[in-house]
């Protein structure tokens, strides 16, 4: 599997487990729906900027990609 498609299915997992739809982390990180999507999928080679945000908004730290025990770090509202 490459690290696009590893890093979005982390994405796509830690914002499952947020319990958000990717218009929602869209609009928190700052990004467009068209690049959650994209990123998500694979297709779409984010930055660390554009990665820096989306954990942000995910209420973790950027390692949340390597970390899976991030899961258990999140925040809750």
């Amino acid at each position: 599997m490459n690290e696009r498609i590893r890093i979005g299915q982390r994405i796509r997992e830690l914002r499952h487990k947020r319990g958000m739809f990717q218009s929602q982390l869209a609009e928190i990180s700052g990004i467009t729906n068209v690049n959650v999507s994209r990123i998500e999928a694979g297709k779409y080679s984010a930055g660390l900027d554009v990665l820096a945000k989306i954990a942000s908004a995910l209420g973790c730290d950027i390692d949340f990609i390597e970390k899976e025990n991030n899961f258990n770090n999140l925040k809750t509202e």
